[in-house]
Parts: structure tokens; sequence; C-alpha cells
């Protein structure tokens, strides 16, 4: 106890002044220091105030954490500078390199003053942080999903996600509506947020909707349009990523990235630029459909016109062909008839012949055995009342008979 009695001791304040002192003499000048922006505030005259932190890599253990202030006067060109160079928005979560000024205070204690920033080095950990979603994707085996699925040939069932109030969104549906092809479309808005920190876990929550009435969709549409280009770090997303990889419909996304491409337009079935090429690219798919069809059938008539034509002229020539065998066949049957009919003449004609011959001598034996042939031969006959007498017992005397001779007849009377 007495010996700590006579130990050298200092005061609270003259702790801090010492703290104080060796700061001033150690960081008299501006330094670069690495850090991750853990809060960030802006207040309403324009200065910035942020929490400065570090975290192990491995564990993800906070290593420390420190207060920093942006006065307005630096603030108000350090923020934009950094997003055009960036195109990302200033904001918690990103990883920086600052030129600070150590300061401590008795009572209010360590705080850094920023004096610039170099935005390389957060691209730097931005193109690092993309490498790395990149890469685990493809470990996870689900970057090219969505590339696999076939989008339809005809896209017309549309489901846009999007903000409602984007110009991008406006322009996209009215070239839908007023293209050349006079083509139909229908979509369906599943409102999100685009940009700003709530965006990833909205355009999420849309996926689940549209996921909950796939069937009704030929396809997802994502466009963004009319916002800020420097909001675009959420389609930077693992878990955005890993959604719209593996979703059971194709994903076409029109997100505005004109300086690269977001790690959502590498997963997605087709990435364009703009809402309106979006929708341009839906249009010519279409047209190219309806040019395949008009084509196909032109094909169809062609092939059906020379199919029928080659069939008539097939058709001609079998009745050519079968009015010649009818007229051979005719010919032949008509030469047949005539063979018959000029037999049947013949063997009338000799029929006639043999008849007329027979009739010849039946009549020569009639006239040989008629009365008038024997009557030239010295032959009469005599008739009583012009009955032929054939005995002397049917005359009486006193009867007057007609004798007949050849060359005339005489009367005479029975005595």
């Amino acid at each position: 106890m007495n010996e700590n009695q006579n130990m050298t001791s200092l005061s609270l304040s003259e702790l801090a002044a010492a703290i104080e002192e060796t700061i001033r003499l150690n960081f008299d000048r501006p330094i670069w220091m690495r850090a991750e922006i853990s809060e960030l505030r802006e207040n309403s005259n324009g200065h910035c105030y942020m929490e400065l932190i570090e975290k192990d890599e491995n564990s993800d253990n906070l290593l420390a954490k420190v207060k920093a202030t942006c006065w307005a006067s630096v603030y108000r060109s350090l923020k934009p500078y950094f997003e055009n160079a960036t195109g990302q928005t200033f904001r918690a979560g990103l990883k920086v390199l600052l030129s600070v000024t150590v300061e401590f205070h008795p009572v209010y204690g360590l705080s850094l003053t920023v004096r610039d920033i170099e935005p390389t080095f957060t691209i730097g950990e931005m193109a690092a942080r993309r490498m790395q979603i990149i890469r685990r994707l493809e470990a996870d085996g689900i970057a090219d999903m969505n590339k696999q699925i076939p989008l339809p040939r005809l896209v017309q069932r549309l489901a846009v996600v999007s903000s409602p109030t984007a110009a991008g969104y406006g322009d996209f549906c009215d070239q839908l509506k007023n293209n050349s092809g006079k083509f139909v479309f229908y979509t369906r808005l599943f409102p999100a947020l685009m940009q700003g920190e709530q965006a990833e876990s909205s355009i999420i929550a849309a996926l689940e909707k549209i996921f909950r009435h796939a069937e009704l969709f030929d396809a997802v549409v994502i466009i963004r349009g009319g916002g800020a280009t420097t909001d675009l770090s959420c389609f930077d997303s693992y878990e955005l990523a890993v959604n719209c990889a593996q979703f059971p419909l194709p994903i076409i996304t029109g997100i505005g990235h004109q300086r690269d491409v977001s790690i959502l337009d590498l997963v997605a079935h087709s990435s364009l630029k703009t809402p309106t090429a979006v929708a341009e690219f839906l249009i010519d798919r279409l047209q190219e459909a309806e040019n395949l069809v008009k084509y196909a059938a032109s094909d169809i008539y062609s092939f059906s016109k020379n199919y029928l034509d080659a069939s008539l002229r097939e058709i001609n020539e079998k009745k050519l062909l079968i009015r010649q065998v009818l007229r051979n066949s005719l010919m032949r049957k008509q030469n047949e008839i005539n063979r018959r009919i000029s037999r049947l003449k013949t063997a009338v004609r000799m029929k006639l012949l043999r008849e007329q011959n027979r009739l010849t001598l039946m009549e020569k034996s009639i006239e040989t055995h008629s009365p008038a042939f024997m009557l030239k031969y010295g032959y009469s006959f005599t008739t009583l009342h012009g009955k032929k007498i054939l005995s002397v017992h049917e005359v009486k005397p006193g009867d007057r008979v007609q004798t007949y001779l050849h060359d005339g007849s005489f009367e005479s009377e029975l005595i």
C-alpha cells in the first residue's frame, strides 16, 4: 500500500493532455487511411458525419472504430468528385481511402477530419468485391442458369420490375405500345425501389411476387431509368444475383449502366443498356418471328403451288394416258365387234343363202307337185260345184262338171 502511494500518477486531464500532445507531435499533417464507412449522416448545414471501422477479413470481427467529420466546405466537392469517379453513391458500406487529420480532445476524445478521398482505391475494392461475387456464383454453379432458359420466340407477357414513377418505365411502355409493327404486349408492373439501400430487398420482394404467378408470364424485365447514375450498387449484390440466376423465367435487364456491366447483367438471360433498348429488343424479336411466319407461309405457298402444279401435270398426263388406253381399248373392242358383226353378217348371209336354196328347192318341189305343173304334162282335173272329183261315184248323169287343162278349162254335162 505504501509502495503504491509513492508511485507517480497522472490525473485524467493530464493523461488526456499527454495523449493530445503525442498525437499533435506525431500526426502533425494529414495522413492517408483505409477504412470502411459503417455509418454516414448528412446534416442540414451540409456537414457529413461518419463512423469508420475496420474488420478482420477472416472472422469479420471488429478491429477498430472511430468517428470522422467532413465539413461542408470540403464535403460539397468531395462527394460529387467521388461519385463521378466511381459511379457509386457515397454511402455506408463502402471501403474508402481518406486523407484525414487526427485530433484528440480531452473531453470529446479521438476524432478524424476528412480532407480528401482517393476514388481509385474504392474502385479497386469494388472490383475485387465484384470478382469475389462472380467467382462465388460460378463456384455455386448458378452463374449461367438463367441464360440456359429458352427465351420464347413470342415474348409478349411481361412482368416488369421498376419504379412506377421512373421516366424509363414510361418510355418502355410507350415504345411497346406504339411500335410500328402493331404488336400487342401485355405488361404488369411489380413496383420496386431501383436505387438506394433498400433497392436490393425491394427488387427481391418483387421477384418473389412474380414467382407465385410465373405461369402467367413469358419473361421478367428489370428496368431502371431517370434516376441518379451513381445509385447502381444494388445491382452488384450477391443475394440479388442469386435470386435472378435461379429464377424460372428468363430475365431481361435494362438498368442504364453506361460505364460497366453489373453482376445482375452478367447473370441475366439478356442484358441491354436502357429500358428503350429492351423495348426495341422485344419488338425486333416479334418482328423476326413475324418475318419467319411470312417466310414460312411463302415457302408453304410455293411448295403447295409446285406440288399442285406437279400433281395437275401428273393428273393430266394420266388423263391422256387413260384416254389413250381407253381409245386403244375401245378400238380393240370396236374391231372385235366389227369382226364379230362381219362374221355374223357372213353367217347370216350364208344362213339366208342356205335357206334361200332350201326355199328354192322347196318351191321347185312344190311346183312339181302342184296341179298346174301336172297339167303341163297332159294331166287334167274336174270339179263339180267347185270341188275336185276324185271318184266316178261322186257324179251322176246330168251333172255339169268343169274340166281344167294346162291352157284353159271347159264345161261338160254327163250323160
